[in-house]
């Protein structure tokens, strides 16, 4: 009889959850082990296929392919491995493998520690699910345990991240927590002020490559002292300062958990909705002040166009003028005038959008002119401006009363839905609690407890939901001291302005709604409301406000 020769692939896999498990688990001495092992019986050992860092609830492994592939091509027939969890932890998969590929193709499989041979008649195999089943749940129960440290890192405001944020490195003495970097921190507050004054992210990364400046991409090899391996232009993206632009650690917030894997058996990567993120406020120094982040967010809320008009020229005020009537952002309109004596004059104004899109059956006109109403809002910021620098908390205690007359209704009415909703909560808890212990006391059927805990879980889910966002209500109408503090530290800063440009409008006016015109007498006149950042339109503010002067002269 002619004995058979075994030609044998040992293959080593090792997790990064793995190397806990210290240097017995190690990729050198499972291969040391296995090729004693080999020696042992004559085998002849034709190579070593390792998947170091790979985790074993999937197949796609380039150390593992290689390895069946060989299989196939009949160039090993022994497979051979410390263990099961080794070759994988996926049951379905792995059983697959092992009991119809490898008999399939005439190739023997050895997990030594496991005493599993498929060429073996002593009934090892028949344990050998099993096994892969337990595999399975101990991957399931890593997963869980890791995702649960990591959420926890996260809600206590721990940096997490692979690379810091452009403008931050690791703090030395804490690889959890940020600090500022000082040589690309210039360069953030740089961008965000160029949005600031009305510039497209295109506009910005163009701004910063005509002066030379290093993306983040590019610095971060050069730091390295590496080159830089990926195919890109090395240059600033407009995708770029993007991102930079809408990532609140410039503030000093903490965002994470954006984004997480479909299952453990998966690493493909899917986006969480924006409710699942973890934010933390406040984890370490901003960049940016707040009212800056506020006035960038403002611009992405309004996306804002300053595109040229007809006439060659782009007005400071578009995307911030409403007709006060539909409600319809107002369009830019040009008018060109011709005299007798031959010139010409163009006027620009501003019509209702809803006027000029269908007509007089939707609207009027609400024409203004572009010179009048930059006299308007000028004088009306300086006005307000005098009256914060004079006496800047009578008028915030009077902004603040007016706005807390207005959302005293909506805020009691939020309360008391919160409250509503929370009681109901513990409620329906204490009702699922019992109903458990009276189906284990047998006082109620089985179906009966199935349907009213199907009732009772779908009613408490409901009203958990709700809490979070009558929370959010909540505090929002509770804020206006704060948001009033804010607008008056922004406005004291305008008493003197003789001129409006773009980045005064944004760091101030949220919108700014403009009446039809009537004629009064000789004159045509309009209603203009400068509606501000932070506090709205302050004008009966500022009326209380004289009164009351009024009253204590007399």
């Amino acid at each position: 009889m002619i004995a058979k020769t075994y030609n044998v692939g040992i293959y080593c896999r090792l997790s990064n959850d793995d190397e806990r498990d210290g240097e017995s688990a190690s990729i050198e001495n499972q291969k040391l082990l296995l090729q004693r092992y080999v020696r042992e019986r004559g085998w002849n050992e034709i190579d070593v296929y390792t998947d170091d860092g790979y985790t074993g609830t999937n197949f796609d492994r380039p150390g593992v392919q290689r390895l069946i592939e060989d299989a196939k091509a009949k160039r090993i027939n022994v497979i051979l491995v410390k263990d099961l969890s080794r070759f994988g932890r996926n049951y379905i998969e792995f059983g697959q493998y092992t009991d119809y590929l490898f008999p399939s193709i005439g190739c023997r499989f050895i997990a030594l520690n496991n005493g599993i041979d498929t060429e073996s008649t002593n009934g090892s195999t028949d344990v050998m699910c099993f096994l892969n089943l337990f595999n399975e749940f101990y991957s399931r129960d890593t997963s869980k345990k890791v995702k649960a440290v990591k959420k926890a890192c996260a809600e206590d405001g721990k940096f997490l991240g692979t690379y810091p944020a452009y403008g931050y490195k690791r703090d030395p003495t804490d690889k959890h927590h940020l600090v500022i970097d000082e040589e690309t921190a210039p360069v953030v507050r740089r961008i965000f002020a160029m949005r600031c004054q009305g510039m497209g992210f295109w506009s910005i990364a163009v701004a910063l490559n005509e002066d030379g400046i290093q993306p983040p991409g590019v610095l971060y090899y050069q730091r390295k002292g590496r080159s830089d391996p990926r195919k890109v232009n090395h240059q600033w993206a407009n995708t770029t300062v993007q991102v930079i632009l809408r990532n609140e650690v410039y503030i000093g917030n903490m965002v994470q958990g954006k984004h997480g894997t479909l299952s453990y058996k998966s690493r493909k990567l899917v986006t969480k909705p924006e409710d699942e993120w973890i934010r933390v406020e406040n984890t370490h120094e901003a960049i940016i002040p707040r009212g800056v982040w506020d006035t960038v967010v403002s611009i992405d809320q309004k996306k804002v166009r300053k595109s040229p008009a007809a006439a060659g020229r782009k007005s400071i005020f578009t995307g911030l003028v409403y007709c006060a009537d539909c409600g319809f952002k107002m369009r830019s309109h040009n008018e060109t005038r011709k005299y007798s004596d031959g010139h010409t004059q163009v006027f620009h104004s501003f019509i209702c959008g809803n006027y000029s899109r269908s007509g007089k059956t939707a609207c009027t006109v609400h024409m203004i002119y572009e010179d009048a109403l930059n006299s308007l809002v000028l004088a009306d910021i300086r006005e307000k401006a005098q009256y914060a620098e004079y006496d800047r908390d009578r008028l915030i205690a009077q902004i603040t009363r007016l706005k807390d007359k207005e959302t005293r209704s909506r805020l009691s009415s939020y309360e008391q839905e919160l409250k509503t909703a929370t009681v109901r909560v513990s409620e329906l808890e204490k009702l699922m609690q019992n109903l458990y212990e009276d189906k284990c006391k047998g006082i109620i059927p089985q179906t009966v407890f199935q349907t009213l805990m199907q009732k009772y879980e779908s009613e408490r889910a409901e009203k958990a939901a709700a809490i979070p966002e009558l929370e959010q209500k909540v505090r929002a109408q509770r804020g206006n001291r704060q948001d009033a503090d804010r607008w008056t530290d922004i406005i004291r800063r305008y008493t003197e302005i003789t001129e409006l440009d773009e980045t005064i409008l944004f760091e101030l006016v949220d919108r700014i709604e403009v009446g039809e015109t009537q004629k009064q007498g000789d004159l045509r006149v309009c209603d203009v409301k400068v509606h501000y950042r932070y506090v709205g339109n302050v004008d009966e503010a500022l009326t209380q406000e004289k009164r009351e002067r009024y009253e204590k002269a007399i």
